[in-house]
């Protein structure tokens, strides 16, 4: 090109103006004698990175500024040469950006010529690449080869998995990214705990995250760790929002079964959460707002070894009452004090103040690329403020407030370390608090309430990985865990206070070694937990197999044993004003024993052109459950007893994925049954027996820019106790009750809900990108009753009355984010 200029200048009479190291690398074709000066320029324009731009008759200036170009290639794995489907290809520093289609190949029009592509990929090193580099011309698009990051042999086995965002990998557990996440019928935003019930096996019964079922299991059976912080509490709006912002997420691992040695408590699943774990080159962030709340988050590099990311979120249901906030606080609260006491004071008012907020913090330290260092903290807060005003005999007007908090606050740091090639550590410790507090006053009987529950843990993990050669590693660790719950009540007419607190060491030794050579893939792991107090010694044994078939078929078979020594007991009646009626407690090797759980599945899995057919038949067993944390509506609610529950059933799933849509039908079978031995009978379907579920969604990219997603749910009624027949109510000491009949022996209606979901993009300028989503839950408005119980009916003492709790009904929401 230096040649070139003189030649231009001296033929056409003209100017060159331009950088000699812009154009001193540019090779170009010599012109042709017939060829003008301004189709000279053009043909230049079109095949060098360089920007020709005619000042006047005489100047031309050549830049590389502002010169826009298309950018493409294709995506292949290092360890086998596939293509990669769903890897992002996103323009750094700006919102531009796309992920790859079927055949790993990806196209972005406008990028500026001296931008920078990041390509990245779950499971591989992410690259940068400089845009030229890719430029779309005669040539084929540039081939691109990821590497498998070192530090894991578990690599993903499906990268669309029901929809963008969803992985599965080959021990069985599920990925949700956030940060690709597409759209799931209802949701507006990429709702953690509300996403993961997409997953055949996972539901909630009641449509609560605070109350998600997995295999027949107890929420509180549920271990939820965020940022390797284990948290006590997951929703706002008592259970219809998930507490986790998801802006600041990177991704959510959730394990069914075949759970790592390194992790123990939770004996149904575990759910685990990570923060964006890299300090980024520029400031980035975003902010957002939907009906119920208002949230935003900052990614700081304040060097380039240190960096801060920040998040937080509040509700505005304090002052703003929006369609959606209104279905959101009638089925909340259909079933509390704020409901129901209310109606039996003469002449009352009532009213009620109802916000949430929560934030996190991470800060980012690196001291070198071998040693990196993170602290983070977490707090979680719900208030609910009850004002009751009335007229005394004096006909003067009262007023009693009553009050309920919850929060959850965490603490947490590590030291991440890579000593060579083959051996790493990761140090860990967190601190976790939980708080429940409620002050409720009883206007009729003039009474004061106040009721708290508290959770104190702090953790120390130390686990160590040595890499045996490429396809086999090594686990070892060990971790210490102290424990103290209190529950207090103090009650002011007649005088009255309680208060109990216990504590619980527990020292733990785990390995594991993991095999991956493409075609077979095992986790055979250990796990000794140690109870000092109790001098109890429990051993945990784990497994989990894959083995590919061909290139279509793979089988997997998963088992493990895990124990939990904090549980949640269930008070319909008299806790926290009715709203909040779990407490969570700690084992005392006696009257509530430590759960302990075996699980296994076994299944087949088919993979083909996108089609994923996956059919898993598993067997759990559950011992050492009590009767006051299992939430009977029933004469047993406050019989002290333990016992077990078994569920065994499959889960069926088909996928079938495309460039440009997305479609899922999952049915579960499954039978959970109880046994209490000092109950009669002592064997009866579980609260959470649900024999049949059906889910069936198709998301659908409209445009590049506009994805439709739509889908329903269908499953059997959950058991209830109805009353005998004839004989409603019986005499117990001064007080009359409702007198059940066989436990769990009838069946709600069946539960049939229709969602729908829009998203559309939109870029506001070059670097800042705006979202908006609209979604409606239960579109049919269907009124599905989610529970049913019976009370004395107070006009007659010989009938029983029911209560009928029922699910959302027809609920919009509407959510616009800005990204920058």
């Amino acid at each position: 090109m230096l040649e070139l200029f003189p030649v231009l200048e001296a033929k056409f009479e003209v100017k060159f103006s331009y950088s000699e190291t812009d154009v001193k690398d540019v090779i170009v074709d010599a012109p042709q004698e017939s060829e003008t000066l301004n189709q000279i320029i053009d043909r230049l324009n079109a095949v060098t990175h360089l920007n020709f731009k005619i000042l006047d008759a005489r100047y031309i200036a050549v830049t590389t500024i502002d010169k826009k170009i298309a950018v493409c290639g294709l995506v292949i794995s290092g360890a086998d040469g596939l293509p990669l489907m769903g890897a992002s290809v996103v323009v750094q520093n700006a919102s531009k950006g796309t992920i790859t289609n079927i055949e790993g190949g990806f196209r972005l029009d406008d990028v500026g010529i001296n931008q920078q592509i990041v390509l990245s990929y779950l499971g591989y090193e992410t690259i940068v690449l400089n845009a030229k580099d890719l430029r779309e011309g005669d040539t084929a698009c540039k081939t691109i080869v990821l590497k498998e990051q070192n530090e894991t042999l578990n690599q993903v086995v499906i990268s669309k998995f029901l929809t963008t965002g969803l992985q599965k990998r080959l021990d069985g557990s599920t990925i949700l990214n956030t940060e690709k996440f597409g759209v799931l019928p209802g949701l507006t935003e990429p709702d953690v705990l509300q996403s993961i019930q997409a997953l055949p096996g996972i539901e909630s019964v009641n449509e609560s995250i605070a109350n998600i079922n997995v295999r027949g299991g107890t929420n509180d059976q549920n271990l939820i760790l965020w940022d390797g912080i284990k948290m006590y509490h997951s929703g706002h709006f008592f259970g219809l929002i998930s507490a986790y912002n998801p802006y600041l997420t990177s991704k959510v691992e959730v394990t069914k079964n075949g759970t790592s040695s390194e992790f123990s408590d939770g004996v149904s699943s575990t759910i685990n959460m990570f923060t964006k774990n890299e300090i980024a080159e520029t400031i980035s962030g975003g902010f957002g707002a939907n009906l119920i709340h208002a949230d935003a988050y900052l990614e700081v590099p304040i060097s380039k070894k240190l960096g801060l990311h920040f998040s937080g979120r509040r509700s505005f249901t304090d002052v703003f009452s929006s369609p959606t906030y209104d279905n959101y606080f009638k089925r909340s609260f259909q079933d509390s004090e704020l409901t129901t006491n209310s109606d039996n004071i003469s002449e009352s008012n009532r009213s009620s103040d109802f916000f949430f907020y929560d934030y996190s913090a991470k800060l980012l330290f690196d001291l070198n690329d071998n040693h990196k260092f993170r602290a983070h903290v977490i707090s979680i807060h719900n208030n609910l403020d009850y004002n009751e005003s009335y007229a005394n005999n004096q006909g003067e007007t009262e007023s009693k407030t009553s009050n309920l908090k919850q929060d959850n606050l965490g603490f947490g740091g590590s030291w991440n370390a890579v000593w060579n090639d083959s051996f790493s550590t990761e140090l860990t410790s967190f601190y976790s608090k939980y708080n429940v507090d409620a002050i409720d006053f009883r206007i009729e009987t003039d009474q004061r309430l106040t009721q708290a529950n508290e959770v104190l843990e702090t953790g120390l993990k130390l686990k160590t990985l040595l890499k045996l050669n490429k396809s086999l590693n090594l686990l070892n660790g060990y971790q210490f865990s102290e424990i103290g719950i209190l529950n207090g009540t103090t009650v002011s007419a007649p005088s009255y206070e309680k208060t109990k607190k216990d504590v619980l060491l527990n020292h733990a030794l785990f390995s594991e070694l993991e095999f991956n050579n493409n075609q077979t893939y095992f986790r055979l792991g250990l796990r000794g937990n140690y109870f000092q107090k109790f001098s109890k010694f429990i051993l945990e044994p784990r497994l989990n197999v894959r083995q590919k078939l061909g290139n279509l078929f793979a089988l997997k078979l998963q088992g493990e044993f895990k124990n939990q020594s904090a549980t949640q007991i269930i008070d319909f009646q008299d806790d926290f004003l009715g709203v909040e009626n779990r407490r969570w407690i700690l084992a005392n090797n006696g009257s509530i024993p430590i759960s302990e759980s075996k699980q296994g599945s076994f299944g087949v899995e088919f993979n083909h052109n996108n089609l994923m057919v996956d059919v898993e038949g598993f067997y759990k067993y559950v011992d050492g459950i009590t009767a006051s944390n299992q939430g009977f509506y029933n004469n047993f609610q406050y019989i002290n007893a333990s016992g077990s529950y078994t569920a065994k059933g499959v889960e069926f799933l088909i996928n079938k994925t495309a460039d440009r849509f997305s479609t899922w039908v999952s049915y579960t079978y499954s039978v959970n049954d109880y046994e209490f031995k000092n109950i009669t009978p002592s064997v009866f379907p579980n609260n959470v027996d649900i024999r049949h579920s059906v889910s069936m969604a198709i998301n659908y990219n409209v445009f590049e820019d506009f994805e439709v997603s739509t889908g329903g749910i269908w499953r059997t009624g959950q058991p209830y106790t109805k009353p005998l027949e004839s004989n409603e109510t019986v005499q117990d000491g001064n007080s009359v009750i409702v007198n059940y009949d066989t436990p769990n022996g009838e069946n709600l209606d069946d539960f049939i809900r229709w969602d729908a979901s829009v998203r559309y993009q939109f870029e506001i300028t070059n670097d800042i990108e705006g979202t908006v989503r609209a979604g409606v839950i239960n579109i049919l408005n269907r009124k599905n009753s989610i529970n049913r119980y019976y009370e004395v009916d107070p006009n007659d003492s010989d009938s029983a009355i029911m209560v009928n709790n029922t699910s959302l009904g027809l609920t919009p929401n509407i959510s616009l984010r800005v990204k920058f």
